[in-house]
């Protein structure tokens, strides 16, 4: 059985620091391209950064880039999402997904397996 969990969102003052986690199971991360998403409210879901299966393509968003680093642990099937430096413009729910292939840049209707979604709020 796939699943895709998110955890470690919460509320953190501007500036300040979170690591988002994404336990993967029922698939191997070498097989799928994985992505961070998120979704502010009254926005369409955006990508932040995705992945290709071998890590060779990272393709960040331009309004996270040298603030967060994604990174994976393949011994535990594990995906992280670490976000310095946040501000008000970061709230949002975050996603982690996964679209079996190589290389899905952030087009999110390539993804197959998503989460349910961690809360993020910046604010002071």
């Amino acid at each position: 059985q796939v699943q895709v969990v998110e955890s470690g969102g919460g509320l953190v003052q501007p500036g300040g620091s979170l690591r988002l986690s994404c336990a993967i199971s029922g698939f191997t991360l070498n097989d799928y391209a994985i992505g961070w998403f998120r979704q502010a409210p009254g926005k369409e879901r955006e990508g932040v950064v995705c992945t290709s299966n071998d890590d060779r393509s990272i393709h960040y968003a331009d309004f996270v880039r040298e603030r967060f680093t994604i990174f994976k642990d393949y011994a535990k099937n594990m995906v992280y999402l670490q976000m310095n430096s946040l501000n008000a413009e970061d709230t949002a729910v975050y996603y982690c997904a996964a679209g079996y292939g190589s290389d899905w840049y952030c087009r999110v209707s390539e993804y197959d397996y998503w989460g349910q979604g961690t809360q993020v709020t910046v604010s002071s």
